[in-house]
């Protein structure tokens, strides 16, 4: 199994330069810098994908006649006779 993979990139010379830069700053070498910043992005990538928007509406609360069903009633009127259920 691999667990490295060998790359060329082009990268413009003013961030490769300021990237090694960098590199020589926080002591580490170009390449796991590179891969730092590769990780960054996939992870920010992941957590868009994965974030859920909560909507919510303005109203009066539960319909008073829905209140005293029971789950099994409430999904009876949802799906009515034969509807599929998760």
């Amino acid at each position: 199994m691999v667990t490295h993979m060998k790359t060329t990139v082009d990268i413009a010379d003013d961030v490769l330069l300021r990237a090694k830069e960098v590199a020589k700053n926080e002591n580490v070498t170009l390449k796991s810098l590179i891969e730092r910043g590769l990780l960054v992005v996939l992870e920010k990538k992941n957590e868009k994908r994965n974030k859920i928007t909560l909507v919510t509406v303005d109203g009066e609360g539960v319909n008073p006649k829905y209140e005293a069903m029971s789950w099994d009633e409430k999904l009876e009127v949802i799906y009515g006779d034969g509807g599929d259920r998760l």
